[in-house]
């Protein structure tokens, strides 16, 4: 099977992921198998949580080590952090070549090139990635120019107004 859809959700409103996490909660329930890969929050962050009772339909991958967000970080802790982060790249590779789900979600995705961990081209490598995927869900706050071709969906999420 060729690979499926890939959609982005960017931008600098809120709900990127919970919008990400919602589509592909709709595929849990036509039986569909989701991975979750996040980067760059930390593994104290707790937002999905509750994805660990979906189990086995639905995996969950945190390869940080710290309990802090990546911008939280020391330079010397963001250093140390980043060979996790690059392993969980590698690790996302896997899973779209093996086929291992029917949904994928790569959280933060976006966010690598932002922060120059990854490089954009490597990101436009992994989406051109033949896999046997339904759908491919990614997020950040910055789409580069050079992703557009290889993403069928694009959502960008704005914020108009937050009082809190």
């Amino acid at each position: 099977m060729d690979s499926g859809i890939v959609q982005a959700f960017y931008g600098q409103g809120r709900g990127k992921t919970s919008a990400a996490v919602g589509q592909a909660l709709r595929e849990a329930g036509d039986g569909q198998h989701i991975t979750v890969i996040q980067f760059l929050k930390g593994k104290a962050a707790d937002e999905f949580r509750v994805l660990a009772r979906l189990e086995p339909d639905v995996q969950f991958f945190r390869f940080d080590q710290s309990d802090s967000s990546y911008c939280d970080l020391s330079l010397q802790e963001k250093e140390e952090e980043k060979q996790n982060i690059r392993n969980a790249f590698n690790f996302a590779k896997k899973v779209i070549e093996t086929g291992e789900s029917d949904v994928i979600i790569l959280d933060e995705l976006l966010g690598l090139a932002d922060l120059g961990i990854i490089q954009t081209g490597d990101i436009a490598e992994l989406l051109r990635l033949p896999g046997d995927y339904k759908r491919l869900y990614i997020t950040g706050n910055t789409l580069a120019d050079e992703l557009v071709p290889y993403i069928d969906v694009i959502c960008e999420i704005t914020l108009k107004k937050d009082n809190t």
